[in-house]
C-alpha cells in the first residue's frame, strides 16, 4: 500500500463500510452485489486481455464472445432481479460497451413492457436464450431526436394480414443501433404506422432481419456496420435499409395501440406511452452520469493523494497535489456532484418502477412528469457528468491523456449520452414545455403537486427591490436555506422565461416563432428546474441517514455542492434578488473553507463508492496506489513493444544519411 494513501484513509473521521452500505441501500444489498462482482471478476471463463492493446475486429470478436458467455453464466447462477444482471453485465465486461447491451438493455425491457401476453410467451424466452437477438432500431440517418420525423413506414395489408416495411429514402435508413452491424437476427424497429393511406404515428414492431441459422442477411435487407466511432469500439452500431419487408400483423408490439385483422385502429391510452423504453433509458442515464462521474472522481483523487509536484514553500518536500487549493477546486465539488447523482439516480429508477405499476393498473396521471424529469435529468446530468470526467483527466496532468489512465475510455464511452435517447437541449425544450404548461395551470390558480409545485407559490417569492435594504444573512450553511435559494432561483428563471415568451408572441403573432426565439430562457430555466431537484432530494437524503460520522460528511459535502452552484450561477441569485452581494461573497469564501473541510475525507469518500481495480481499469486510481511501477509494466505490453521491426530501421537509416545531419547541424535544412 503507497503510504501516502494509507495516510489518508486512517485520517478519515468517518466508517467507509458504512457510508458504502447507505450508497446500496443497506449492508444485505453490498453483500449481495459483491457476491455478484465475485461471481464476474473470478470467472475464468470471463478473463480477458486489455482491449487497449487490439484491433477493432479483435475487440468486437472478443466481446461478443464474452457477452454469449455471460448470458449463460447469468441463467447458471439463476440471477433475475433487472439490477443484478446490471451489476453482473457491467462487471463481465469491465463497464464497457458490449453488442448485447440494446438486446438487454432495450430490446428485451420493451417487449416485456409494450408486448401483449401472447407476444410475450412468443418472443420472450427465445430471446433470453439468445436464440433471438435483437436491437432498438429507432433513430434514423436523417432523424434522431425528433421521433415524430421518422421516415420509416409500415403499411398494413388486410389481405394478407401483413405489414410492409420500407425505408423510402436514404435519409430514413436506420443508424447508430448498437448490435445491429454484425450481432441481431431480429430488430424492434420504430415506423410510422399506415392504414388505408392515414398515418397512425409511430409504432413498434419486430422485424426478423437475418436468418436463423446462417445469419445471412433476409432478402429486401440491407445491413451493415457503420465504422469507426469516437468510442465504442467494442459494439457493432450498424445500418438498416428495408425494402418491402413483410411481416405477419402480430409482429406489430400491442399492448396498448392494436391493428386488428381488418385494419381496424385502436389507439393507446396515451401517445407517450410508445416512449417508454426511451423514458427507461433516461432514467438510467442519471443513474449512469452518477457511476461515470464517481469512478473519474476516484482515479483523479487517489492519483492527486499519490502525485507529488512542485513546492509549496521552497526547499520543502513536493506536497501531493491534493494539498493544492486549485486542485481541491477542481476535484471536491465534482466529488459531492457524484454523490448527489447518486441519490437522484436512485429516485429516478424508483419513481419510473412506481409509475410503471401505475401504468399497469391504468392510471396515466404521472406520465407527463415521469416524462419531463426523465428527460431534463438525463440532459443535465450527462451534461455536467461529461464535463466532469474531462476535468478530472486535465486534473491527472500528462498521465491522464493516457489511455492507461482509465479516463479517455469513460470519457469517450459516457460523452454519447448527451446524444442518444435525446439530445440534451431537445431534452432540456422537452422540460420546459411542461415547466410552461405547469406555470400557466398554476397563475390560473390550480394547485401543482410532484416537482414543479413550488410554481404555485410564486407569489410569496422575494422580489428584487426587497433584496437591497434588508441586511445579509450569514447562516447560508443552512440546508433548508439553501434548497429554498434554489427553489426561488428556479420559480424566477421559469417566470422570466414565460414573461419573454409572452413579449416575443406580442411582436411575431406565431406561438413556434415566439418559442425559438425564447429557446435560450427556456433552457435555462430547465435547468434551474432540474438543479432546485437535484439540490432538493439531496437534502432530503440527509434527513435519513442515522450515523451521525457519515451524516456530518455528507451534509459537508451537500454544502460544497450546493455553495458552489450559487457561486457558478451567481448572476441568477442576484438578478432574483435571493442574495446580495455581501452575500454571494460569504458563498464564495465558505466554498473555500468547505474544501479544507472535505480534505481529510477525500480519498475515503471515493473508496466508499467500492470500485475494484478490475472495473476502474486505471493505473492512476489503483487501490493501492502503486501507480508508476504499474505504469512502467502497462506501457511494456505495447505491442510496439514485442517485436524489432528490422525493415522500418532500416528505412530510417536511409532517410538520415550523415550529409542530412551534417545540413541540420548548420541550420541550412
Amino acid at each position: 500500500m503507497n503510504p501516502d494513501l494509507r495516510r489518508e484513509r486512517e485520517s478519515a473521521t468517518f466508517l467507509t463500510e458504512s457510508l458504502t452500505h447507505l450508497l446500496d441501500g443497506g449492508p444485505e444489498k453490498t453483500r449481495r452485489r459483491r457476491e455478484i462482482e465475485s461471481l464476474a471478476l473470478n470467472d475464468p471463463d470471463l478473463q480477458h486481455e486489455d482491449p487497449n492493446f487490439m484491433t477493432y475486429s479483435e475487440r468486437y470478436d472478443a466481446a461478443v464472445k464474452k457477452s454469449s458467455l455471460m448470458v449463460k453464466k447469468i441463467q447458471e447462477n439463476a440471477i433475475s432481479n433487472p439490477e443484478e444482471i446490471i451489476f453482473f453485465k457491467r462487471y463481465v465486461h469491465r463497464g464497457w460497451p458490449e453488442p448485447l447491451d440494446l438486446h438487454l438493455g432495450m430490446f428485451l425491457p420493451t417487449i416485456l413492457n409494450q408486448a401483449t401476453p401472447e407476444q410475450q410467451d412468443r418472443f420472450f424466452m427465445p430471446a433470453w436464450n439468445l436464440q433471438i437477438i435483437g436491437t432498438y432500431a429507432q433513430t434514423e440517418m436523417g432523424h434522431g431526436t425528433f421521433i415524430r420525423g421518422l421516415e420509416t413506414t409500415a403499411t398494413y395489408d388486410p389481405s394478407t394480414q401483413e405489414f410492409v416495411l420500407n425505408s423510402p429514402t436514404v435519409t430514413s435508413i436506420k443508424w447508430w443501433p448498437g448490435g445491429l452491424g454484425k450481432t441481431s437476427n431480429h430488430a424492434i424497429v420504430l415506423a410510422q404506422l399506415y392504414i388505408q393511406g392515414q398515418c397512425k404515428g409511430l409504432h413498434a414492431f419486430i422485424v426478423p432481419i437475418r436468418k436463423m441459422g446462417t445469419h445471412e442477411p433476409l432478402p429486401g435487407v440491407i445491413v451493415g456496420d457503420i465504422g469507426p466511432k469516437f468510442g465504442y469500439d467494442q459494439v457493432d452500431n450498424g445500418f438498416l435499409k428495408l425494402e418491402n419487408i413483410r411481416i405477419p400483423r402480430e409482429n406489430m408490439l400491442m399492448r396498448y395501440a392494436k391493428v386488428m385483422p381488418d385494419g381496424t385502429y385502436l389507439k393507446p391510452p396515451s401517445d407517450k406511452l410508445t416512449y417508454g423504453t426511451m423514458v427507461f433509458i433516461r432514467c438510467m442515464i442519471v443513474g449512469e452520469s452518477a457511476r461515470v462521474l464517481s469512478q473519474a472522481c476516484t482515479i483523479a483523487v487517489r492519483y492527486s493523494a499519490v502525485r507529488h509536484q512542485s513546492e509549496l514553500k521552497p526547499g520543502a518536500p513536493e506536497p501531493q497535489i491534493l494539498d493544492y487549493q486549485t486542485q481541491q477546486y477542481k476535484l471536491f465539488p465534482l466529488l459531492a456532484t457524484a454523490y448527489a447523482f447518486r441519490f437522484v439516480g436512485n429516485f429516478m429508477r424508483d419513481m419510473y418502477q412506481r409509475i410503471t405499476a401505475d401504468i399497469n393498473d391504468g392510471d396515466y396521471s404521472q406520465l407527463p412528469e415521469l416524462h419531463s424529469l426523465s428527460a431534463g435529468l438525463k440532459a443535465f446530468t450527462s451534461w455536467v457528468a461529461t464535463a466532469g470526467i474531462e476535468e478530472c483527466r486535465m486534473a491527472c496532468g500528462g498521465h491522464g491523456y493516457s489511455r492507461s489512465s482509465g479516463l479517455p475510455d469513460i470519457y469517450v464511452t459516457f460523452t454519447p449520452s448527451c446524444t442518444y435517447e435525446g439530445e440534451n437541449t431537445v431534452m432540456m425544450l422537452q422540460t420546459a414545455r411542461y415547466l410552461f404548461k405547469s406555470y400557466s395551470q398554476a397563475k390560473s390558480g390550480q394547485r401543482l403537486s410532484g416537482t414543479v409545485s413550488y410554481l404555485s407559490d410564486l407569489h410569496s417569492h422575494i422580489q428584487p427591490q426587497q433584496v437591497a435594504n434588508r441586511p445579509p444573512v450569514i447562516d447560508i450553511d443552512d440546508v433548508s436555506r439553501l434548497v429554498e435559494a434554489y427553489k426561488l432561483r428556479a420559480a424566477s428563471l421559469v417566470e422570466g422565461a414565460a414573461h419573454n415568451y409572452h413579449v416575443e408572441l406580442g411582436r411575431r403573432n406565431s406561438k413556434e416563432e415566439a418559442w425559438n426565439n425564447t429557446a435560450i430562457d427556456l433552457v435555462r430555466a430547465s435547468e434551474a428546474h432540474c438543479h432546485y431537484v437535484v439540490v432538493k432530494l439531496f437534502a432530503a437524503k440527509l434527513t435519513e441517514i442515522t450515523d451521525i460520522s457519515v451524516h456530518d460528511v455528507l451534509c459537508t459535502l451537500f454544502q460544497l455542492y450546493a455553495l458552489y452552484g450559487i457561486s457558478k450561477n451567481s448572476g441568477d441569485f442576484l438578478h432574483a434578488g435571493i442574495f446580495n452581494d455581501q452575500e454571494i461573497s460569504q458563498v464564495q469564501q465558505r466554498v473555500k473553507e468547505l474544501l479544507t473541510a472535505v480534505r481529510p475525507n477525500a480519498v475515503a469518500l471515493v473508496d466508499a463508492f467500492d470500485y475494484p481495480d478490475a472495473i476502474l481499469s486505471s493505473v492512476l486510481g489503483r487501490y493501492d496506489g502503486n501507480v508508476y511501477e504499474h505504469m512502467f509494466e502497462w506501457a511494456k505490453r505495447s505491442p510496439l513493444n514485442k517485436t524489432e521491426n528490422k525493415r522500418n530501421g532500416s528505412f530510417i537509416k536511409r532517410l538520415w544519411q550523415p550529409t542530412d545531419l551534417e545540413r541540420l547541424s548548420k541550420g541550412r535544412t
